[in-house]
């Protein structure tokens, strides 16, 4: 792809983990001559936060089977596990480790394929802003390109950007005191933070989805016991066989019609089967609910579908059964109402749900495992496209708007030409934007979109 004067036009991906390398890899295949630019600011691309990990517990949350990173290539993971000489069954999870590695391969063959020489340039830094070429004080973009500021002082010019900068921090819960963000005892970003460091003793974990998972098997050794505090306490169910079953047939025009349809199927079929037979269609329920309708599932049920949606390995399963057999690990439903720090840790106090009053218990150590919230201005790049106008958080605070293609939209909800965003950011609009086989899709199709905008886009 060419503008008028004969110039490649250039595409920026801003995030080097598996949405940006996919998408990056998808416009490649499918134009001959566009230039790619892919911005990471860590160390290593084609990773991300997700299969960065070196613990070898940690693994995959997806079989094996339902894991190449392409749609029409449904045996590729396999097959290239098969070419590292690892026999790994359809129904194994393998570890988010080695996943890494098959992405930076598929990074290495992107850049070494026919073809493919100078048009995928690796840009390791990280992008602080984006800025229109007719407007660099900010504005409307008007359908020209994008200057891409780097934290380093350099700049590139890119015809378009794709934002794929995946999960923000987690949020400083309100009953942290600022003071305690610097103590080594609490962590607050458990991707970031030192846990190598934590002492040894009782140790709350905040939150109790798949992220506290991920941490008690990198705490997990004597000495230590594990307090578990989230507001519904609810654990991640774990993967077992289940049938291939046709979606249910019952009204789904609102959360709770569609739970009650779904529990019913799951009556008949199970409640794994049940819950998968609805995969491909959920991201149209959810765009087919008012903004009340999503606001209501957010507030009522996303906690239960979470658990049932995002399931861990059975090993992984077995090894928290084994903590709670032990009497290493507690689990609690209710909040935290305070946490101060004492001497030898933190004084918390917590009201059981359930009960009236509240309870003092003392921890060594914290860790906020509550996961990442939509807080954008946290990313300099996000708050630069808010300030500028090109960009505003989705009505949910869930990430950026963005209109059914993907597009970012700005003020008065017209796109903002020229800019798009894929994964985590664009929960608010498709909801399912997390696991591979839905990122796979939606990389894949955004790719073409971006591909036909630029054919349309005069030079």
């Amino acid at each position: 792809m060419a503008d008028r004067r004969g110039a490649a036009r250039t595409v920026a991906v801003v995030g080097g983990g598996f949405s940006g390398l996919l998408t990056a890899i998808h416009l490649l295949e499918r134009d001959p001559a566009v230039i790619v630019r892919l911005v990471e600011r860590a160390p290593r691309f084609g990773r991300g936060r997700a299969y960065a990990v070196g613990n070898p517990d940690h693994l995959l949350n997806v079989r094996a089977a339902n894991m190449s990173a392409f749609p029409d290539r449904p045996g590729e993971f396999q097959a290239w596990l098969a070419a590292q000489g690892e026999d790994a069954g359809p129904d194994a999870f393998v570890s988010r480790r080695r996943y890494g590695d098959y992405l930076q391969g598929l990074l290495r063959t992107a850049m070494r394929g026919p073809g493919a020489r100078g048009r995928l340039l690796l840009e390791q830094d990280e992008a602080v802003a984006v800025v229109p070429d007719d407007d660099d004080a900010g504005g409307g973009g008007g359908g020209g390109g994008y200057q891409v500021r780097l934290s380093v002082g350099r700049s590139f010019r890119a015809d378009a950007v794709v934002l794929a900068v995946g999960f923000g921090p987690p949020g400083r819960p309100a009953f942290a005191p600022p003071d305690i963000l610097s103590r080594r005892d609490y962590v607050g970003d458990p991707w970031r933070g030192d846990l190598a460091g934590l002492p040894e003793g009782e140790i709350l974990l905040i939150g109790s989805g798949l992220t506290m998972i991920d941490v008690l098997l990198s705490l997990d050794r004597p000495g230590r016991e594990f307090t578990v505090l989230s507001r519904h306490g609810l654990l991640p169910q774990t993967h077992a066989s289940a049938a291939t079953v046709a979606p249910p047939e019952g009204p789904m025009e609102t959360p709770r019609r569609a739970l009650r349809t779904l529990r019913a199927h799951a009556r008949a079929v199970g409640w794994r089967s049940a819950v998968d037979s609805i995969r491909p269609a959920t991201t149209a329920i959810w765009r087919s609910w008012p903004e009340a309708e999503q606001r209501r599932f957010l507030r009522h049920l996303r906690a239960r579908w979470d658990v049932h949606r995002h399931r861990m390995a059975p090993w992984v399963a077995s090894q928290l059964g084994a903590a709670i057999w032990g009497e290493r690990l507690e689990i609690l439903a209710g909040r935290i109402l305070r946490l101060e720090p004492c001497e030898g840790g933190f004084e918390a106090t917590l009201r059981p749900r359930g009960q009236r009053h509240p309870i003092t218990r003392l921890f060594r150590a914290v860790v906020n495992c509550m996961g990442p919230t939509g807080d954008l201005p946290s990313n300099p790049l996000l708050a630069d496209l808010l300030a500028r106008g090109l960009a505003h958080p989705d009505a949910l605070r869930l990430g950026l708007a963005v209109d059914a293609a993907g597009r970012l939209t700005g003020g008065g909800d017209a796109p903002s030409p020229g800019l798009y965003a894929v994964g985590p950011l664009t929960r608010g609009a498709f909801w399912e934007a997390v696991a591979v086989p839905d990122l796979r899709l939606r990389t894949a199709s955004l790719a073409r979109v971006v591909l036909a905008d630029l054919a349309a886009k005069p030079a």
